[in-house]
């Protein structure tokens, strides 16, 4: 909905200066303009009002009644502007940090976590934002990204967190009613999970069938799902058989929820990374403490943590 009827910006400052000086000229000082610029930002407030807001005589200026009244609503509306304004600019200070990454990333890798950052670090006010395509980063407001990275974007520095380790899981349930399976060429006789995503680089079925060398069929059944925690959620839920990576459902390995139906593994060199835009300062207080947790919960045999 318009705000209306909405006064003129530049004269509310003019006037408020003015109000609480009971001064042309000082608040032509405080603002750093002529007494005329004020005077004549006033007559214009005047004018959209249709009431005078000032009593000029010998060359004093008091507020009228009305005057008074505005006055006290300006100032009291522009402190809080200037209160709200200022908790906007601290959001990007010293000690605030926002982190960009996928929706599967957050919800199966870093939100787990989060309770030992925020033990660690509790002065540093950590912000989330979900974004599904690494090329969208440059019009996300972020500090670091977390991602999946095939290839790193060229005008990102990228370090390493893990590379990629890819398998299936699927339910017990699921293992029980039709496993066992001795083959990789049985797992086409399931319900695949797929991600259905045209612009996903991650890996999909028949990718993972080639590259560890199965021989490659059209699969019995299939269920697309276009996002990967959805898809994570169906295989706990014994719908399918999902393509599961290393550090992603690893907790859901150690509680049981999953398992590995076969022990084929694929290992590539596409890998998770911590991206930074190339442009920004890396001294901040949050980007540091940020950088030290991750160097501390990623076991070294996992993630070199080094420069790609």
């Amino acid at each position: 909905m318009k705000i209306h009827p909405m006064p003129p910006l530049n004269s509310l400052v003019a006037f408020e200066s003015a109000a609480r000086h009971l001064s042309f000229t000082l608040a032509a000082e405080e603002l750093h303009v002529t007494q005329g610029a004020i005077s004549r930002q006033v007559r214009c407030l005047e004018s959209y009002l249709g009431k005078p807001l000032f009593e000029r005589a010998n060359r004093r200026v008091n507020l009228t009644a009305m005057g008074q009244r505005y006055a006290q609503a300006v100032r009291q509306s522009l402190i809080d502007i200037a209160g709200v304004t200022d908790d906007v600019r601290s959001w990007q200070g010293t000690h605030q940090l926002t982190v960009a990454t996928t929706s599967a990333m957050a919800s199966l890798w870093l939100l787990p976590k989060i309770t030992e950052f925020q033990r660690d670090y509790e002065d540093i006010e950590l912000r989330i934002v979900a974004t599904e395509q690494i090329r969208d980063l440059s019009r996300v407001e972020s500090d670091l990204a977390l991602f999946y990275c095939r290839t790193p974007p060229t005008s990102m520095r990228a370090t390493t967190l893990f590379y990629e380790e890819v398998f299936p899981v699927c339910s017990p349930e699921y293992l029980e009613q039709h496993g066992p399976f001795n083959e990789l060429e049985m797992l086409l006789d399931c319900t695949l999970l797929s991600l259905e995503d045209a612009d996903q680089d991650w890996m999909s079925w028949r990718q993972w069938f080639s590259q560890v060398g199965a021989e490659i069929r059209p699969p019995r059944r299939r269920l697309n799902i276009n996002s990967y925690s959805m898809l994570v959620q169906s295989a706990i839920m014994g719908q399918g058989m999902a393509l599961g990576w290393s550090q992603l459902v690893d907790d859901y390995l150690e509680r049981g929820q999953l398992v590995r139906p076969i022990e084929t593994v694929l290992r590539t060199e596409a890998r998770f990374c911590l991206l930074e835009h190339s442009d920004a300062p890396n001294n901040r207080r949050g980007i540091r403490a940020f950088q030290e947790w991750l160097s501390k919960t990623i076991p070294k045999e996992v993630g070199d943590l080094g420069l790609a």
